[in-house]
């Protein structure tokens, strides 16, 4: 994966010097056990929405509670940090920000970009207190994306790894778009509506499946924005894509299941299988059209 081509975004916002010298993690996890929280790692590990669901389940489930984070993330200077990791999240942020604007404008519409915020450790914010564990996620209530870098090092080190430094750089950027895509969900409207449905739904099971649909629609629209900056700048070496569906293959749920405790729950899925990851990754990448990205239709999963 070359970068050459790509414009740094000014959106980044760098707080990981400042929030690894704060460190500590306020309030805890009320009354569930380090087994849970390991599980709930795992099924949050890469892309989530507000983890604090997951959490919010889990305590419903052991007849616990678990209030909603009403914390802000802490004011930071917006701009394109200097050390390589920054840099790069930068890139490909400022990427996703002009293909996602050339899509938007071609439907009459104006795209506002997210910020992202890098952290290192913990990071107070409106949907959780993000945790490194959690992995990266967006949080619509203030449209940032929460991202502690080290989780690229985690990322080529667990599930397989990545064949060489190219296709690690891609499997990084398809994280990244990935949560670009949720935000691009809100700007649609599509996270409120669903939202509205997983509060009417009639059981954990049910929202659960709602859930997956907007996971595996965020791997679509990563796989639109692969194809869209493929097409303006061929940025791609052979073996990056294949690393990508690898990466989305080995953080289905039911193979994270699977690890994590031995057996798999689908009602439990909240990002779907191994095979509907690559299969929705694959279809925004082949396709590149928003339209091709409905896992909301009933007959999509």
């Amino acid at each position: 994966m070359r970068t050459d081509d790509f414009r740094p975004s000014d959106n980044v916002e760098d707080d990981r010097e400042e929030s690894a010298a704060r460190g500590g993690i306020p309030g805890g996890t009320g009354g569930l056990g380090i087994g849970t929280v390991i599980i709930i790692g795992l099924i949050s590990w890469y892309f989530g929405i507000d983890p604090i669901a997951l959490l919010n389940g889990a305590q419903i489930l052991t007849g616990g509670s678990q209030s909603q984070s009403t914390n802000a993330a802490p004011p930071v200077t917006a701009g394109a940090p200097h050390d390589p990791t920054g840099q790069f999240v930068a890139l490909v942020l400022g990427d996703t920000e002009d293909r996602w604007s050339e899509i938007f404008a071609t439907a009459q519409k104006t795209y506002h970009a997210p910020k992202l915020r890098l952290f290192a450790g913990s990071e107070p914010t409106p949907c959780a207190f993000a945790r490194s564990a959690m992995g990266p996620f967006y949080c619509p209530r203030d449209e940032r994306i929460y991202l502690d870098t080290s989780f690229f090092a985690d990322l080529q080190n667990k599930f397989g790894g990545c064949n060489n430094a190219s296709a690690c750089k891609f499997s990084e950027a398809y994280v990244i778009a990935h949560e670009v895509g949720h935000h691009v969900q809100n700007q649609l409207g599509i996270l409120p509506r669903v939202m509205s449905m997983q509060q009417a739904s009639a059981s954990r099971a049910e929202a659960n499946r709602l859930q997956v649909r907007v996971e595996l629609q965020a791997d679509c629209f990563a796989g639109i924005w692969a194809n869209r900056a493929q097409q303006k700048h061929h940025f791609l070496d052979p073996g990056d894509v294949d690393q990508a569906l690898q990466t989305a293959s080995a953080i289905g749920d039911d193979r994270l299941q699977k690890e994590g405790q031995g057996y798999v729950v689908p009602d439990a899925f909240t990002h779907g299988t191994s095979e509907q990851r690559k299969h929705w990754f694959s279809q925004g990448f082949q396709l590149g059209k928003v339209g091709a990205c409905d896992t909301m239709s009933a007959d999509a999963l």
